[in-house]
């Protein structure tokens, strides 16, 4: 009884670290998959992956705002680029994606 206690708790260990590692979204992914397509082509004014001067207004804004707008939509670009499924962290990691190559 005591060897199947230890592996149930063992196990839920487990679980709970591999549900934590998943938490994490990844912003590269999501950009490949929701995003890419108009910042990598600047389609409807999206600023361009990697174009600092493109992206350089936006930053002067904060963060906070960006994610806002990335969020909720802004302009051209509808809310959460128009993948309504991605969660807001999902969104927020694909920007840190976006802004970190120009950092």
């Amino acid at each position: 009884m005591k060897i199947l206690s230890a592996a149930l708790v063992a196990a839920s260990a487990a679980l709970a670290f591999s549900v934590t590692a998943q938490a994490e979204p990844d912003g590269e992914a999501i950009y490949n998959q929701a995003c890419m397509a108009c910042h990598m082509t600047g389609a409807a004014g999206a600023p361009i992956k990697g174009d600092a001067e493109a992206w350089e207004p936006r930053l002067e804004k904060g963060m906070e705002i960006l994610y806002t707008h990335s969020i909720e939509g802004f302009n051209a670009m509808p809310p959460k680029g128009g993948n309504l499924s991605l969660s807001d962290e999902e969104v927020k990691a694909s920007v840190d994606f976006m802004v970190s190559a120009v950092e």
